[in-house]
């Protein structure tokens, strides 16, 4: 994780925040004998013998030492207000949509996989049996470099794709934001995981909207798809110290040096899943902007298991034998991230479940670890805790996996499914694609609240807890989802066959896949 302070960032506010801590503690002593001084005249008669003569004791105290009091309680009330945690509201949020010459069906992603020229016939019939199974869509966007022929891998057309998505969602945000300057940003937080380049986004961002000179930048890179939680969380961080003012954070990942040209299959199937995508975030700790917020942030729970070897070596970035990078992922993927997740609930279950499912939940540990009965294990009900699901649309088998697990119903598990079969695997910016879709459909109503869950490298697990300030209306202007929401949900099979032939190249050439592999 990179750190950039413009100008140099500001600590008077922690210090202030520290000394206020110290200083409650110290006067809550006075604070309580001044509750009780206040009191002590109004006691009735009818109280015990011994509260009556601490009445007459109290009753002693010189006009000074009451005095005292108040100003302790007084000092007191203001070190609580200014330790307390600060809320962290969500004014709006926008998704990046490709235009047209990005898209890119099923049929015509295989032929330029197949006409680039770098994969053998096995390797072909793998991607294609893969790409049938993934869930996956017939409008996913690519970067124009990896569907010109021939691909146009190099630094200078990663910088075009990544600026594109830059530009594309921050300068849609600040639309939708009316009366927030790009010189009102106080904290700004960038993510890329394998894309990191001098000088940085977060560099990138300060100069083409001129933010002010002291700025506090982070530049997040190699944290997965579950950095979007990861940044918030941070932003969350950094707005209890920084007071007044706004965040802007930038999710987004790089496909077009992250195509992998090789012939190893743990590393051909990122080929099959992810595609381009990112979001914008604006968030505020200004009071004055609940009223037009969206939502608040309530929890953020961030679960690491990188002390695990096979949590931390299941999804690696590594070269091939021929020298080919790309993102290899193990096939412990499932049962790692099972694990993570489970621990991430253990954490935030307490936080947000009714008693009841706690207690549930308390019984069967009790029964198992001091009983010694073989009794399953009780996985509590979520959805008695959240009215929206906004889980990482890694891949199908992910989806499958935590719809059995948390006993979602196909509704809950709709905003994932079709942002896979819409946008495909954006990685860390998924998550937004799948709220926008809740808010497109109209089914964000005051006072719900959604559970985000994002899956990344390491291996880590990170949840974000919102909850809903008003009621946001569908078909809103700018929502990625908006121009097609009407023909949405749609039916999507679990194997659904590609046929090349649907698609040709511009000098009449197709492509058709080896029955091999």
């Amino acid at each position: 994780m990179g750190r950039e302070v413009f100008g140099g960032a500001p600590t008077t506010t922690t210090t202030q925040a520290n000394k206020a801590v110290v200083m409650s503690r110290r006067v809550i002593p006075l604070l309580l004998l001044a509750v009780v001084v206040f009191l002590a005249p109004r006691l009735s008669s009818t109280l015990p013998a011994g509260l009556l003569l601490l009445k007459e004791k109290l009753g002693r105290l010189s006009p000074a030492a009451v005095a005292v009091a108040c100003w302790a309680t007084a000092a007191a009330a203001w070190a609580y207000a200014v330790s307390r945690p600060r809320p962290v509201y969500l004014v709006d949020l926008s998704g990046y949509v490709a235009g047209a010459p990005h898209e890119a069906s099923r049929a015509k992603t295989i032929a330029h996989f197949g006409r680039c020229g770098r994969f053998c016939d096995e390797s072909m019939a793998f991607q294609k049996r893969m790409l049938e199974r993934s869930g996956l869509g017939e409008r996913t966007h690519f970067p124009a470099s990896l569907i010109s022929v021939p691909v146009d891998m190099c630094l200078r057309t990663a910088r075009e794709e990544s600026h594109a998505v830059i530009f594309g969602v921050v300068d849609d945000l600040l639309r939708r934001a009316p009366g927030v300057a790009p010189r009102d940003v106080g904290v700004l937080i960038f993510n890329s995981s394998l894309l990191s380049p001098t000088p940085s986004f977060t560099s990138l961002i300060a100069n083409r909207y001129g933010m002010r000179h002291d700025v506090v930048s982070h530049n997040l890179s190699g944290m997965g798809c579950s950095a979007g939680i990861i940044a918030i969380d941070l932003a969350k961080r950094l707005l209890q110290v920084h007071r007044d003012t706004y965040a802007l954070v930038v999710s987004t990942e790089n496909i077009t040096l992250n195509a992998y040209m090789g012939n190893n299959r743990p590393m051909l199937v990122t080929n099959t899943l992810f595609r381009v995508g990112g979001a914008a975030i604006l968030l505020s700790n200004r009071r004055a902007d609940r009223r037009r917020a969206k939502y608040q942030l309530i929890h953020t729970v961030r679960t690491h298991r990188g002390a695990h070897d096979q949590s931390f070596g299941c999804v690696t970035q590594e070269e091939d034998d021929a020298g080919c990078v790309g993102v290899s992922l193990s096939k412990e993927l499932m049962v790692v991230a099972g694990e993570a997740l489970r621990t991430n609930i253990t954490t935030l279950g307490p936080l947000v479940l009714p008693m009841s499912e706690q207690l549930r939940f308390l019984a069967t540990v009790v029964l198992n670890r001091v009983f010694r009965a073989n009794v399953r294990a009780y996985l509590p009900d979520f959805k008695l805790a959240f009215d929206h699901f906004c889980i990482h649309a890694g891949g199908r088998g992910v989806l499958d996996e935590l719809e059995r697990s948390l006993k979602l119903s196909t509704w809950h598990m709709e905003p994932s499914r079709m942002t896979l079969c819409r946008f495909g695997n954006t990685s860390s910016s998924s998550l937004w694609y799948e709220l926008a879709y809740c808010e497109a459909k109209g089914r964000i109503r005051k006072g719900d609240r959604v559970w985000q869950i994002a899956f990344g490298s390491g291996f880590k697990c990170n949840s974000a807890v919102w909850k809903a300030l008003r009621t946001v209306d569908g078909g809103e202007e700018g929502n990625p989802w908006t121009p097609e929401i009407d023909v949405l949900p749609v039916h999507v099979p679990k194997v659904s066959p590609i046929d090349e032939t649907t698609y040709t190249f511009p000098d009449g050439a197709t492509y058709k896949v080896s029955s091999l592999g």
